[in-house]
């Protein structure tokens, strides 16, 4: 008979709005033990299994602490009370949690001064919230209309409260700082009675999903003002566009031994993808650029729920020569568009394994042996490209205004070798995606952007290849050349007017606080931040956006973040960010073309 083993939970955590999806061990009646559902639409043997949840909610109430999640809070911060900041981020577990606390916690105190002094209004963050996210959640789950929380019983001052007939359940706002209890039994398929005890599991505490601070966009174009987006998501001038790009941490790559300053349900896929899926929804970019994207993750998770904000996503999967694992975890790089914003028009897909192989052929490498060039060179990264036309329309300075002009635009987005001693490599692979793009430039006149994860630092050849078109003879980086793939080196060129958009902070002539602010946290001798990526063991730049500056000029930045700030966690990925890298986000307007 069909008998159940074991349950547990993968997460030791339950966390708001992460869906908690319980390991249920069973022994089939042939004997075999398995790990698949057995519904009541599909019975085995005569026999199904039914699922209950219930929350165990004391009569004693209990607040959670804002900087430890799955601690009790045991003082408040009546700064925040009379603030009116959300109450979650008042509690705290002990006096030397506060107290190491209050240097970025009295920033909230600024920040809800500050915000009530400029509009009346408690600040509102720039990713903010998902809509109708708790409604979601509840029906998810089977409970709210259908199943509305009854008392199922009373042990001494604590009342179950059911909550989902499902295997799955997503914890809600209403869950927050209590127990859950899940519930799993077999059932007699013809008389619907329970077949035995049932087994059970209870969970930690739920907590809610830390809260990342607001990100604001910054003027760069002449005044410094602070921008904020409309509801439709947009800045006011309808010929304007934005673009993120984002390295998203693949969950392959999401290891505790790596990051073993993350709690581990901070690291949990299912808490990091909802977190990153709020974040990426948040900023409401038009061109979403995002990297390590696993395949399984984008087909099954942010394909479909990109397209419910009304994106349309375009894919491209790393090569598998190198790679021997399951071939639903490669990760790579995916593209998404607003579909009321573009429309797709073309796209490329670069393999630089193909790239290598048809190098290896070539006379120029006649004096290496073919296996040991396709070793170096064959390492599966790719680059993804795509050619959009804009929907908005563009009209040109000395275009009739009833005549506009078809706009175009192409957005690279790539993730360039990570090795540091495949210098040679790197800068072969970001040569190679420019000659390509220089073949688009060609045929069309056409904006371009080129954005990802280059693994390159500034001033490194790579960015001085992207920045300034070609590579000093001397830069220290063309000494790792061991089967010459980089001679002679005044072929390594291109002729794309390229720009990093976040330069735009140094180069912007203009004063005010917000550009000052972020002066300091780029570099002055590069014009570039000084990290998009931060781990325990490594602090730098390796993210950029670079676009063409002859056909487009960069309106506003997302704002960056300072060190001191992410240290509170230790590094990257953390609670309130779920990835070692930060979000890159640019705002560009297409600059006027003159009539052919």
């Amino acid at each position: 008979m069909l008998s159940v083993l074991r349950v547990h939970l993968p997460s030791d955590i339950p966390i708001v709005g992460c869906e908690l999806t319980p390991y249920v061990l069973l022994r089939r009646p042939d004997k075999t033990i398995s790990t698949d559902d057995v519904p009541e639409s599909n019975p085995l043997d005569g026999h199904f299994l039914r699922y209950k949840w219930f929350r165990i909610q004391s009569d004693k109430k209990v607040a959670i602490c804002s900087i430890h999640p799955s601690e009790q809070a045991t003082l408040q911060c009546l700064g925040c009370v009379k603030a009116k900041i959300p109450v979650s981020k008042s509690y705290h577990c002990s006096p030397k949690c506060f107290s190491d606390a209050w240097q970025h916690h009295r920033v909230l105190h600024d920040r809800a001064a500050s915000a009530v002094n400029e509009n009346g209004n408690e600040e509102e963050e720039l990713f903010g919230r998902l809509s109708g996210s708790a409604s979601t959640a509840n029906l998810a789950n089977g409970s709210a209309h259908l199943y509305p929380a009854a008392v199922t019983q009373r042990n001494g001052g604590e009342t179950w409260f059911e909550v989902g007939r499902l295997k799955t359940y997503t914890p809600t706002a209403d869950d927050i700082g209590h127990v859950l209890k899940f519930e799993c039994v077999v059932v007699d398929a013809e008389n619907k009675l329970p077949v035995g005890p049932p087994s059970t599991m209870l969970t930690s505490r739920v907590i809610p999903a830390p809260t990342p601070s607001p990100r604001r966009l910054i003027n760069v174009g002449g005044v410094d003002i602070s921008g904020n987006f409309e509801l439709d998501g947009r800045v006011s001038s309808a010929g304007n566009f934005t673009v993120l790009s984002y390295n998203i941490l693949s969950d392959a790559y999401a290891s505790n031994e790596l990051y073993s300053y993350c709690p581990s349900w901070a690291l949990s896929w299912a808490y990091r993808r909802q977190n990153l899926l709020r974040e990426i929804v948040g900023y409401r970019a038009d061109i979403i650029c995002l990297q390590e994207v696993q395949n399984d993750h984008f087909e099954e998770f942010f394909a479909p729920e990109l397209d419910k904000h009304g994106y349309q996503a375009l894919y491209k999967r790393k090569t598998n020569e190198v790679f021997n694992g399951n071939i639903q975890t490669i990760d790579g790089c995916a593209t998404f568009f607003r579909r009321d914003r573009f429309s797709h028009v073309k796209k490329y897909e670069v393999e630089f394994n193909k790239a290598a192989q048809s190098l290896a052929e070539a006379t120029l490498l006649s004096s290496t042996p073919r296996k040991l060039a396709l070793n170096r060179l064959v390492k599966d990264n790719v680059a993804l490209i795509v050619v959009l036309e804009a929907k908005f329309g563009y009209q040109g300075a000395d275009n009739p205004a009833s005549q506009k002009t078809r706009q175009l635009l192409c957005v690279a987005n790539t993730h360039v070798n990570v090795h540091h001693d495949l210098k040679d490599v790197k800068l072969w692979q970001v040569h190679t995606l420019l000659k390509g793009l220089e073949k688009i430039a060609a045929s069309t006149d056409i904006p371009m952007l080129v954005c990802g994860d280059f693994n390159s630092v500034p001033n490194s050849a790579p960015h001085s290849l992207l920045a300034m078109g070609k590579v000093d003879p001397n830069h220290p980086d063309l000494n790792t050349d061991p089967i010459g793939i980089l001679r002679p080196h005044s072929k390594i060129t291109h002729a794309l007017p390229l720009v990093s958009a976040y330069s735009s902070f140094v180069r912007n002539m203009g004063v005010g606080v917000n550009l000052e602010q972020h002066r300091r946290r780029t570099d002055p001798t590069t014009n570039e931040p000084l990290f998009t990526n931060c781990t325990r063991d490594f602090i730098g730049t390796l993210d950029y956006i670079f676009y063409t500056a002859d056909s487009l000029t960069v309106e506003s930045l997302l704002e960056l973040l300072d060190e001191e700030s992410l240290r509170k966690d230790t590094a990257l990925p953390s609670p309130e960010w779920s990835s070692d890298h930060i979000a890159l986000l640019a705002e560009f307007r297409c600059k006027p073309r003159p009539r052919r």
